[in-house]
C-alpha cells in the first residue's frame, strides 16, 4: 500500500479515537444532558488538538516515504473530520440513550 493510501486510512481510525475521547471527555465534564454549543466546541477543539498532535507523529513516521512532504498535512484530513462527526453523534447519542 502507498504511504498516502495508508495514511488516508490511519486518519480514518484515528477520527474514530479522537470521537470515542470526546464522548468520554463531554460524559467526564458532566454535559452529556446538554445539548448547546459549548459541548459543540469543546468537542471540536479536542478532535483539532488530536489532529495536530497525530500529525507530528505521521510526519515522523512518514516524512521521507512520501514525495512533498507537505502532503502529510492534508492528506486524510476531509475523513479525518468526517468519521470523528459521524462517530461523535453516534457515541454522544448511545452515551444518553445509556446514561
Amino acid at each position: 500500500m502507498k504511504p498516502l493510501n495508508l495514511i488516508y486510512w490511519i486518519r480514518f481510525g484515528l477520527g474514530i479515537v479522537a470521537a470515542a475521547l470526546c464522548t468520554v471527555y463531554t460524559i467526564l465534564a458532566g454535559n452529556l444532558a446538554q445539548t448547546d454549543v459549548k459541548v459543540f466546541f469543546s468537542g471540536v477543539s479536542l478532535a483539532l488538538l488530536f489532529y495536530i498532535a497525530t500529525y507530528y507523529i505521521i510526519k515522523l513516521k512518514f516524512l521521507y516515504k512520501v514525495e512533498k512532504p507537505s502532503k502529510l498535512l492534508t492528506t486524510g484530513i476531509g475523513i479525518y473530520f468526517f468519521s470523528w462527526l459521524v462517530f461523535w453523534v453516534l457515541f454522544f447519542t448511545l452515551a444518553r440513550v445509556w446514561g
